[in-house]
């Protein structure tokens, strides 16, 4: 489990295109230190396995469902990640429940940036449209952010000072992809109250 406060802005060094999925290898210092074979570590929000580590360079599969499904595919050697380690038991809950299970990805409308902080609008794919809420959390390439306003297709994040400068939203332009990961509560409320009124459904038929 994560926590969408990014450690570091990695790199991707290598990627080498396997004929149904693609090995990365990544740079990342901090990331990097105690890591073994087998661990987690999060890129722009996507649960990776460490496959090899070799000084402050580790290597990650990355297979066809994940690449379809995230903006991993578009990266190439070069591209600037956020990287985060598994949280800890015991450790501050910084930013919210995040899984690394990409839900979707959207893409950068516009920003409008200003004195202080910057307004970032995203667009946001109709089937997670439910999940996100006004002054809720999401999870934006791997960063715990608050959303601002919630719109049928789009929501906006404001982005303080210190996101711009160590997660790649501050590089990201219009037409940039973005992972979407949406808050996990929210989906399981929605499961158990579909099931409840499925059950109701199901008892009142039973009783006819």
């Amino acid at each position: 489990m994560f926590t969408g406060i990014v450690e570091e802005l990695g790199e991707i060094t290598a990627v080498e295109n396997l004929p149904d999925a693609s090995r990365f290898r990544l740079r990342g210092p901090l990331v990097t230190e105690g890591v073994g074979h087998g661990d987690s570590i999060a890129v722009n929000g996507v649960c990776l396995t460490v496959v090899e580590h070799e000084g402050d360079e580790f290597t990650a599969d990355v297979m066809a469902e994940t690449l379809n499904r995230s903006s991993l595919g578009a990266l190439t050697v070069g591209s600037r990640v956020n990287l985060e380690r598994p949280t800890s038991v015991g450790a501050r809950l910084g930013g919210h429940i995040v899984q690394g299970h990409v839900d979707g990805t959207g893409e950068i409308v516009e920003r409008k940036p200003s004195e202080n902080w910057e307004i970032v609008k995203v667009s946001l794919p109709a089937d997670l449209s439910r999940y996100v809420v006004e002054k809720g959390s999401i999870t934006v390439d791997g960063v715990s952010l608050t959303v601002v306003d919630a719109g049928p297709d789009y929501f906006t994040i404001s982005l303080i000072p210190t996101t711009l400068a160590l997660t790649t939203l501050g590089i990201k332009q219009s037409g940039d992809p973005v992972n979407l990961e949406v808050d996990i509560i929210a989906k399981y409320v929605e499961r158990l109250l579909g099931d409840r009124a499925t059950g109701s459904v199901q008892a009142q038929e039973a009783t006819q």
